[in-house]
């Protein structure tokens, strides 16, 4: 009866009837994709979860003002560039990397959460040097 894409982009919301019986219902279809392995820091392979990464997002704004659906999509991004590498597998520092490049455009508390984490600071010092980073980033007169 009728079909659009979602959202997304990644599903299609299709509205069917029975030929039968009449009675009216939604399918929705999404692509499947190969699976894709994340090479851990210790060489283990894992299967790319996007919950792992929805839930990093999700800590590093906490009590942020950025909504969940924002987030989401923030993760779907995440995904689609991790697959656009075209590969099978992708180590879990392309994939932090990736996190942190679109924290950093979305919020600058956001992004040293993630960065604290994901860099493992072992001092103040280290923290300092990323804040450094980040203020120079913000003060340069390339960053609109």
């Amino acid at each position: 009866m009728e079909s659009r894409d979602l959202e997304d982009g990644t599903s299609i919301r299709r509205r069917r009837q029975c030929l039968n019986c009449s009675h009216r219902f939604t399918t929705y279809e999404r692509l499947e994709r190969p699976p894709l392995a994340v090479i851990k820091k210790d060489g283990r392979r894992e299967l790319y979860r996007r919950e792992k990464v929805t839930g990093g997002l999700y800590r590093a704004c906490e009590k942020r003002p950025i909504p969940a659906e924002v987030i989401e999509a923030i993760a779907n991004q995440i995904e689609q560039e991790v697959r656009s590498l075209g590969e099978p597998e992708v180590t879990v520092g392309q994939v932090g990397e990736i996190v942190m490049n679109k924290l950093l455009e979305l919020d600058d508390v956001a992004y040293v959460r993630f960065a604290s984490v994901y860099r493992a600071f072992t001092d103040v010092a280290s923290f300092e040097a990323e804040l450094a980073r980040l203020k120079r980033r913000i003060d340069s007169p390339a960053n609109p």
